[in-house]
Parts: structure tokens; sequence; C-alpha cells
């Protein structure tokens, strides 16, 4: 057994695993893709979730500068897009006045992690199918009873065929405010061979009334264990 391959075997007991000598086990080794959390930028906002968010800005007055309908943040590594939502008018009774309504939008973020470019072998993924576990923190931001969505999806070779996948779009109980994190998270196992790329995508909801205010989020992660599907 070389001294790569079994620098790997050890430090992250892979007993049972295949690894055969073709693959360059000084790249795997170097790559550390066991235990890693495989996106970019987890965190544009600068924040973590071992501290509380910070308390939204509420302005007495509208800022007197252009409008803000994005986050600000370092979103580098994501690929990011705005939909903005219609008027919700159904709680409006016949003949009210509104002067003024807030507008809802979705921010939504996503990445692609190429499994095999990160370091993971097609015995192991095949065959072994360690457990790939996605996680993923936001806030508790009480603008709407439905604030957050992520979508993961296990994609073959092609990135089109999809093996596996999972959302969740939690509803908020907004008469029970903590100013708290929310954790979200799942653990793909069993998921059958093929694998070789992971999109991550979650949406959070912001609102323009007065100024702008938005759902944040931090600690999003993608992770192989070495721990095999069962």
């Amino acid at each position: 057994m070389s001294e790569w391959k079994q620098r790997c075997e050890e430090e992250w007991s892979l007993q049972g695993a295949p690894m055969p000598d073709s693959v360059d086990w000084k790249s795997v080794y170097e790559a550390k893709p066991l235990g890693r959390n495989f996106l970019k930028n987890p965190s544009p906002h600068g924040l973590s979730k071992d501290s509380p968010p910070p308390e939204p800005d509420l302005p007495e007055a509208p800022s007197g500068g252009p409008p803000i309908f994005e986050p600000e943040g370092d979103f580098s590594g994501w690929t990011t897009s705005t939909e903005t939502l219609p008027y919700d008018t159904s709680g409006i009774p016949p003949g009210a006045v509104v002067c003024q309504m807030g507008r809802f939008s979705w921010f939504s973020m996503e990445q692609v992690v190429d499994l095999k470019a990160e370091g993971l072998w097609d015995e192991l993924l095949d065959e072994f199918q360690p457990e790939i576990v996605v996680q993923d923190w936001y806030d508790e931001s009480q603008l709407h009873k439905n604030i957050y969505e992520l979508h993961v999806t296990l994609l073959g070779a092609d990135k089109s065929t999809v093996i596996s996948e999972h959302s969740v779009s939690p509803t908020e109980d907004r008469t029970a405010y903590t100013h708290s994190w929310k954790e979200v998270s799942h653990v793909f196992s069993g998921y059958g061979p093929g694998v070789r790329y992971v999109h991550f995508l979650h949406r959070l909801k912001n609102m323009f009334f007065n100024g702008f205010y938005h759902t944040i989020f931090t600690g999003s992660s993608v992770t192989i264990k070495p721990t095999k599907s069962s």
C-alpha cells in the first residue's frame, strides 16, 4: 500500500471503502475531501451562527438615497437572482384605501459542487456511497410566514440527471419571536450510484417598505462524511 493511500485510509477511517491503486492518492490526500465544507463563501454577511442575528435597522423615515432592493454582502462564489413577487391584496377589504404596501421578493443563491474535482473518486461515490450532509442557518426575520426555502439535488455526470433531491419550505410561527438562527439540515444516504455533483440552492424572502428588510443566513455547508450509507 502506498504511503498516501495508507494516510487516507487511516485518517478517514475508510475501512471497507473501495480504494483502487489507480487513484492518485497524493492528490486525494491533499484535497482532503472528507469532512470539509465544499461551499464557497458560506457566510456572505460576515456573521456566525454562534452569535445572535443582528437586530434589523428600523428607520423612522425613508432613506434619502436610492432605494435598495437586494441584500448587501459579498456573494462571490454564489450565483444570485431576485424574483419580485406581486402585491398580496387578499387581506384588504372591499372599498379600503391603501396608501402603501410592502413589496416582497425572493433572493436566490446557488452553487454546484463538483465532487470529483473536490477529490472524491468514482468507486467511493458509487459503491461506498458516503453520507452527504447539508446544513444551513437562517434568521427569524418575521417578515412573512414563509421566509426561507432550501432545494438540494444530487446530480449525475451530465449535470441534469437527478439521482436524489431534498426540499424544505418551513412555515414560521410569527407569534413567538426568539431572535435566533434556525437550523435546516439533511443527510443524503443510500442514494445509489452515479452521483457526481451537488446542486445547493436556497431562497430568502425580503421586503421593501419605506426601506429594505431582508432575511439573512450563515454557515451554509455541504460535507461528505466518511460513513457508509445505510
